[in-house]
């Protein structure tokens, strides 16, 4: 199973996050997106942390949203992920293509690089 892309801070009674879920579980299975679910009250530092601003969203780890769920910024937030993703990874399949075949090229920094 894939790696959760989405994470949702909630606590029991909290009809905001009931709102928060049923948004993100509308986006996660029309884009075929893993999420989870954290329960704030099984820990104190959520409860410190989090308390006041449940529901709370992550994007692949970074705070996305909290209180109210935005369905077009949470689509737009993983569509842009999704896309430094790829293009990060045909970067380094270029990358390492180049490098196999003996072709010298700048890497970022503007240093020669070659085999």
């Amino acid at each position: 199973m894939p790696e959760p892309r989405i994470t949702l801070l909630s606590r029991p009674g909290c009809h905001l996050c009931d709102d928060a879920r049923e948004v993100i579980r509308r986006v996660a299975d029309d884009l075929g997106v893993a999420w989870t679910e954290r329960d704030i009250t099984q820990s104190e530092v959520d409860q410190r942390e989090y308390w006041e601003k449940i529901p709370v969203t992550f994007v692949d780890g970074i705070q996305h949203d909290f209180w109210r769920v935005s369905e077009d910024r949470l689509r737009a937030a993983l569509a842009r992920d999704s896309a430094v993703r790829r293009l990060a990874r045909l970067r380094l399949a270029r990358e390492r293509t180049l490098h196999t075949r003996g072709v010298t090229w700048r890497n970022r920094s503007g240093r020669t690089v070659s085999e």
